[in-house]
């Protein structure tokens, strides 16, 4: 697939334990024929670095809303929401979760996606009691209401050692689904 002509995927990273899963799921986007740009909360780069992404996906990432890097008028938030077919949150923490059920735009990553009207998929990680919380389950209804596609979580080992409902879909589902969103335009 040229150039012109690839699928434009905009991976942002939250600060969950599961983030490392997102150099798995910018490789495979990108074995897939998609261009990826990464934004990432600060809780994601106490688990992985941008120096990482930037690696896998081949473009700066967004950190800050105040980056210069951006061409044009210095905006990668705008830039960026504008520039993707799709979004995908992964290792969606439930304080991003709420972010974005509130409109709260306070990093580069909820600027972005409250900048875009491109489609969102949401991957969740979070231990179980924060996945079942009333007030995640309110965010993340009120999330699906306006069109938000989640993917997951599921049951399985915690990174406290525990097992439930809570555990990041697995790779191959979230880029599944990521590519299917595509395809459907």
């Amino acid at each position: 697939m040229s150039a012109a002509a690839q699928r434009r995927v905009a991976v942002h990273v939250s600060g969950s334990v599961a983030a490392y899963k997102a150099c798995d799921v910018i490789t495979a986007l990108r074995q897939h024929d998609c261009e990826v740009r990464v934004a990432m909360t600060a809780g994601a780069a106490r688990f992985i670095t941008a120096t990482t992404l930037q690696s896998l996906s081949g473009h700066p990432v967004l950190e800050d809303v105040w980056q210069r890097e951006s061409a044009g008028h210095g905006m990668g938030h705008i830039d960026l929401g504008a520039w993707a077919d799709v979004h995908i949150a992964v290792a969606a923490s439930a304080s991003l979760i709420a972010r974005l059920a509130h409109g709260l735009a306070d990093d580069a990553v909820t600027t972005a996606l409250l900048a875009t009207r491109a489609p969102l998929l949401v991957a969740p990680a979070m231990e179980t009691a924060m996945w079942e919380h009333p007030a995640t389950r309110a965010n993340v209804e009120l999330l699906r209401s306006r069109g938000v596609g989640f993917i997951g979580p599921v049951s399985g080992r915690l990174a406290s050692g525990g097992e439930g409902e809570g555990r990041m879909a697995d790779v191959t589902v979230v880029v599944d689904a990521t590519l299917a969103r595509l395809t459907a335009g």
